[in-house]
């Protein structure tokens, strides 16, 4: 019997650990579907319209999905470049979306979470693919996997977006940009600072603005002359 109680305490420590990653996964899920019309406290979320002297006879929708802001730094910047004379642009986050009707093309972008698009802004896509099927449409995703920006980790971004193109088949995406983000652990709640922590995730600001910049305006094209 004595022999037992080593390998017995050894598998109490493996049940031990199995359920305490289960209970944090199921927390951070919990916290962050209960901060999903929020977003974390104190945060500023980018939103604006551009518009510049001209014909203006197109109007972008840049609607995207955001915790911590940075994403809405992305959209953003891909706002700056599509705004011409002919062309105006709204960058709003999708929650404050509440019609297409005015717009001719639309790119819809999401912060990474739990290795997926933030959850509103899948609905989103969903609730909107009949209007989306028949406009120009682009997606973006801010990500930390990409910080490190090669073919492989560029692979493994792009599979986050399965679950969504598999919803709304119909959406042939004008084109996908991937982009590494901003981390500000005083942004994050204590259990995602400890998860990215334990990850090796750095802090500081990752994007690359020359590479959303250069996407926009490649994008540009695709969106106006479709």
């Amino acid at each position: 019997m004595k022999n037992d109680e080593p390998q017995k305490r050894g598998m109490s420590r493996r049940n031990f650990l199995l359920l305490s990653s289960g209970a944090v996964g199921a927390s951070l899920l919990g916290f962050d579907r209960a901060t999903t019309a929020l977003g974390q406290p104190g945060t500023e979320f980018s939103e604006s319209s551009c518009r510049k002297d001209g014909k203006m006879n197109r109007k972008i929708l840049v609607a995207y999905a955001s915790r911590c802001g940075s994403t809405g730094g992305v959209a953003e910047a891909v706002g700056q470049i599509l705004c011409t004379a002919e062309t105006a642009v709204d960058v709003r986050l999708i929650k404050n979306v509440k019609d297409l009707a005015p717009y001719q093309a639309v790119i819809v972008g999401s912060a990474i979470r739990m290795g997926k698009w933030l959850p509103e802004a899948a609905e989103f896509v969903k609730k909107h693919q009949e209007t989306l099927v028949r406009l120009p449409t682009a997606y973006f995703m801010v990500c930390m996997i990409i910080q490190e920006d090669t073919a492989p980790k560029r692979t493994e971004a792009l599979a986050y977006l399965d679950p969504v193109r598999k919803e709304t088949p119909g959406i042939q995406p004008a084109g996908i940009g991937i982009f590494p983000g901003a981390v500000d652990y005083s942004k994050l709640s204590f259990l995602f600072k400890t998860v990215l922590k334990a990850k090796g995730t750095p802090e500081g600001d990752f994007r690359n603005w020359p590479a959303v910049k250069a996407w926009a305006a490649g994008l540009r094209p695709a969106l106006l002359d479709a």
